[in-house]
């Protein structure tokens, strides 16, 4: 990583003022500039993939793809690409409170179609020659994606004219035969005779790549870096399969899995956690030199400037459920590419800004792999304080402030998968509160906004040298700015900052704790700012 640095976790569907869902537009260029002001060097964000039932970012249609509902609308119209009145949204898309993906999935989408359909129609030569040097360069991915939504929005549309359930819209249950075994000539058939809703998804795509582009360019010149996020897994309903069957563990005869991802009965869960998952075949892909993981990250590297990757334990060893286990206790262990995928990436794409999600039970091998790459692990503070009373085994912590001892990492005051510093210390219990007096010396009386900031102090004060706080933990939010909690549903991924959070007064203590840890230039803090 470098040097001393800190920043802000937010997602882009976090984002205020924007119509239903935040997005790429004006509110994203007000936080970069609210970073700058904080005194912050990195915004770390969440998958950027389109998402599908959940509305989960770690279960995206595509890996390489671009989430169309994070469109701006309003950018589209300034550029020449959209007209006003085909935007305007109904009165039940708000700009205030939680996202309600399933409104604005039913709103937004059509509305980009018409935007894509009037850019075909109407775009400048110079536009145009844009996007078909955007449509060239990316076919490797972008002819795939645009193949499987065109058929997945066809045959999805169908499944519910004809009621069938959920789960049997997937592409490998429902779709003909010939589309679902990727047969090239029916496909290119396909292809042809939805020529026009080819073109306008691929122009859906351009408009985000035009965006987060512009975005991606405004922050790195105000000195902000994007930190980037992609699961390990891909999901079962993506065009990641169905593109690649041959490299992951799938009977490309019978169109099934031969096996799901998971992990094993630990003291979370008796029966462990199956997620699903399709697995890779990591025999089939070393034949080719990795290219398909060569192609991802360097498709990462062209959006963000440093990748986290979810479960890297993973890469080591991974957990093989047999399809079809009503969970995962009948798994088992099967061993990953270790540092074979790591140094054909390497070779091909040079140093590698990476972050190795290292989280939960790691084992000798997990930490050789990660080291060996040099790659820096994940430090949350939470997780040194949440629990049974700690009573002084603190040699047994790893996350314990005096137990974080290699620079090479990256702390936390907790993530998009925890509750939120001020949502545990609401609910009590646990003995959160009394560990965190007790080590940092407060009395137990002291107000719980207090002891949240000095989590965060601890967080700029530790060795690691990048140190990343959400959101949500700088504005004190409770438990209603939770961003996500693991293996349920509901009212996940929703969180909306509330806009007032952009004034730039609001990251005054970021900037200090900045300045007097060392995680930024002292040219930054000129004039005693």
């Amino acid at each position: 990583m470098g040097k001393r640095k800190s920043g802000v976790l937010l997602h882009i569907t976090s984002l205020p003022c924007s119509a239903g869902i935040g997005t790429l537009g004006s509110s994203a260029y007000r936080f970069v500039d609210w970073l700058k002001s904080a005194g912050q060097t990195l915004w770390q964000i969440l998958p950027l993939g389109p998402t599908g039932y959940g509305d989960s970012p770690y279960a995206s249609f595509s890996t390489f793809a671009g989430n169309p509902l994070l469109i701006d609308l309003d950018d589209l119209v300034r550029r020449g690409w959209a007209e006003s009145d085909a935007i305007v949204p109904p009165d039940y898309i708000k700009s205030k409170g939680p996202v309600d993906f399933g409104s604005v999935v039913w709103w937004k989408t059509p509305v980009l179609y018409r935007c894509a359909s009037y850019f075909l129609d109407n775009a400048s030569e110079a536009d145009r020659a844009n996007f078909e040097s955007f449509r060239t360069s990316q076919a490797g991915w972008l002819d795939g994606f645009a193949a499987f939504t065109s058929i997945k929005r066809h045959y999805d549309a169908k499944a519910k004219e004809e009621k069938v359930e959920g789960a049997e819209t997937m592409w490998n249950r429902w779709w003909p035969k010939d589309l679902a075994s990727h047969d090239s000539a029916a496909v290119e058939k396909w292809c042809s005779e939805n020529s026009r809703e080819i073109d306008e998804i691929k122009v859906i795509q351009f408009f985000f790549s035009e965006q987060w582009q512009s975005l991606k360019s405004y922050a790195n010149e105000n000195g902000i870096q994007i930190i980037g996020d992609i699961p390990i897994f891909v999901a079962a309903d993506s065009a990641d399969l169905w593109a690649n069957q041959g490299l992951f563990q799938f009977n490309v005869k019978t169109l099934t899995q031969k096996s799901c991802a998971g992990v094993p009965p630990d003291y979370f869960s008796a029966t462990g956690q199956l997620w699903g998952n399709p697995l890779y075949d990591w025999s089939a892909m070393k034949k080719d030199g990795y290219a398909w993981w060569i192609a991802r990250i360097e498709n990462m590297l062209r959006l963000v400037d440093i990748v986290r990757i979810d479960h890297f334990r993973g890469f080591d060893e991974y957990w093989q459920v047999p399809y079809g286990a009503e969970n995962a206790i009948g798994g088992k262990w099967c061993k990953g590419p270790g540092a074979a995928l790591f140094k054909a990436i390497k070779d091909k794409l040079g140093t590698l800004p990476i972050i190795a999600e290292d989280l939960g039970v790691i084992t000798p091998g997990v930490e050789k792999l990660r080291d060996g790459a040099g790659f820096p692990g994940m430090k949350i503070l939470q997780f040194a304080f949440d629990g049974n009373p700690w009573t002084f085994e603190s040699s047994r912590n790893a996350y314990l402030p005096h137990n974080i001892t290699s620079p090479n990492s990256v702390v936390y005051t907790g993530t998009h998968d925890n509750d939120t510093t001020m949502g545990l210390l609401e609910k009590g219990g646990s003995g959160f509160k009394k560990n965190l007096c007790d080590y940092y010396n407060l009395y137990e009386g002291v107000d719980d906004m207090t002891v949240a900031h000095t989590l965060i102090r601890s967080a700029f004060a530790s060795i690691a040298d990048t140190c990343i706080i959400p959101m949500q933990d700088v504005y004190s939010i409770g438990s209603e700015g939770r961003m996500n909690t693991p293996s349920t549903t509901g009212s996940n991924w929703s969180w909306r900052m509330d806009e007032r959070m952009l004034d730039p007064n609001g990251g005054q203590e970021l900037l200090w704790y900045s300045k007097m840890y060392g995680r930024n230039d002292p040219d930054d803090f000129k004039d005693g700012k």
